[in-house]
């Protein structure tokens, strides 16, 4: 029997295992190899408070199809959701404020559309945008926050664009590549990033969510996938080295995943896909695909923590689904923040809120570059998240329940040259018969982007597979 070696239990190889499975049918034997002791990558619910929450990623962006076409195809359709009427809203400035829905990552298609969250010189910074020269950009990808700084001021990536993009990669403007995050402010071809920005926006805004989850977590996906794809799942079983054969490739496992493996459990594949975080990556392929490896180990990571506060049924919180908070920002005492966010999870979405139910709130602590208060052990991340909700918002209620989740290295910083570094990487795969990447770090932090490179992965292993059978 064909056999295929997934390396990687997240949303990349669970999605990457599952697609194999419809493209090869019952005729290939698949086993996921995961180094924890439990499936699901970054996505994980646990309860808090009795209620199933999200204490990884929370949100999928349903703008870009991948995770609801495959949430559909897969039967968990009828649990898609989407955010109530709640808006997001930001600490700039000194006070809180409605996040500007003209822009695209903090980038502004006019003035007005930022003014209440800039100073007046900050604003007529923005406004004079448009008259600046027109904006010329190389092929190569350009540093970001040294060219919005350049055509809008500091106030505008200090106190918007940074608290964004540290939403997504825990990292701010000044680390970042333009076209590895904000592809379309360089292809859209306009005189301006503001007029980039207005050729982006959608016609009709509001019209249509822009981000979705599933009822009862998202940690229902890795155990449907898992389950469709048919796939023997090793946990506990890291990947130690890689290698190929004459006819394919042998997977050197830990001593311990080695001692407890089954005796048909395959330590040799006909194909591998690796959907491993870099550091992973970059050991696994040090000997097959150096070239690769390098490109790899360049790519730098972030930590953070998701605090999960369960508070009393009936507490109030603010009216709004979450607040960011710039790195800068202080309270009116001068005091900074540690939190980098809260989401306000009873309010962003109705089925967390049930009635007589836990008010479930999420502060996200960690910043590239920066760990503060990530140093500290559990009970200090909670009361230094507590502090910092009290501050901001008045919410002072004792949690009845809390969990404290650490993501180490769980961000990938897609800064300057990524895709040029994304490009050696699949060149130098693309060399080796029967190998495919996926994951966080090629395409796309989001869940929708991590489902398009194990589609990706999966449809090269399965061609390839194909093309021997026929040989």
């Amino acid at each position: 029997m064909t056999r295929v070696a997934v390396v990687g239990g997240g949303i990349s190889g669970l999605a990457a295992a599952y697609r194999l499975r419809t493209l090869l049918g019952e005729s290939v034997a698949i086993t996921v190899f995961e180094t924890a002791g439990a499936l699901g990558g970054k996505l994980r619910t646990a309860e808090v408070g009795g209620q199933r929450y999200d204490v990884g990623a929370e949100a999928f962006l349903v703008r870009r199809p991948e995770m609801t076409a495959l949430a559909g195809e897969i039967g968990l359709g009828d649990r898609l959701a989407h955010p109530t009427g709640a808006r997001a809203k930001i600490h700039a400035g000194g006070t809180v404020l409605g996040l500007p829905p003209g822009t695209v990552m903090g980038v502004p298609a006019s003035s007005d559309a930022v003014a209440e969250v800039l100073s007046p010189e900050g604003r007529r910074a923005v406004e004079a945008e448009r008259s600046l020269p027109p904006v010329s950009l190389p092929s190569t990808d350009v540093p970001l926050g040294p060219l919005l700084r350049e055509r809008f001021g500091d106030e505008l990536v200090d106190r918007l664009v940074d608290p964004l993009l540290g939403g997504v990669y825990a990292g701010g403007a000044d680390g970042l590549g333009l076209r590895a995050t904000m592809p379309g402010l360089a292809s859209a071809g306009a005189r301006s990033l503001t007029e980039a920005a207005a050729s982006l926006l959608p016609r009709t805004p509001g019209k249509a969510p822009v981000f979705g989850t599933l009822t009862g977590g998202l940690g229902t996906l890795p155990d449907r996938l898992a389950a469709l794809s048919g796939a023997e799942v090793r946990t506990g079983a890291p990947v130690r080295a890689l290698a190929r054969t004459a006819t394919g490739w042998r997977l050197d496992l830990g001593a311990a995943a080695a001692a407890h493996a089954p005796a048909d459990t395959p330590a040799e594949a006909d194909a591998v896909v690796l959907a491993v975080p870099a550091p992973s990556a970059r050991r696994l392929l040090a000997e097959v695909a150096p070239v690769a490896a390098a490109a790899f180990g360049e790519v730098e990571l972030a930590s953070m923590a998701v605090v999960a506060l369960a508070l009393p049924p009936g507490t109030e919180l603010p009216g709004a689904s979450g607040v960011l908070i710039g790195a800068g920002e202080r309270d009116a005492s001068g005091v900074p923040y540690a939190v980098k966010a809260f989401t306000f999870s009873s309010r962003k979405w109705a089925h967390l809120a049930p009635e007589g139910g836990p008010v479930l709130v999420r502060g996200s602590v960690g910043r590239f570059g920066e760990p503060g208060a990530l140093h500290a052990d559990d009970d200090e991340l909670v009361r230094v998240v507590r502090e910092d909700l009290a501050r901001l918002s008045g919410v002072t209620a004792a949690p009845v329940d809390t969990l404290v989740t650490r993501w180490g290295g769980g961000l990938p910083q897609y800064g300057s040259g990524h895709l040029e570094r994304v490009g050696r990487i699949e060149s130098a795969v693309a060399d080796l018969p029967g190998l495919a990447v996926a994951g966080a770090t090629l395409h796309g932090v989001g869940l929708p982007a991590c489902v398009a490179t194990a589609d990706a992965a999966a449809r090269r292993v399965a061609g390839h597979l194909s093309a021997i059978s026929r040989a």
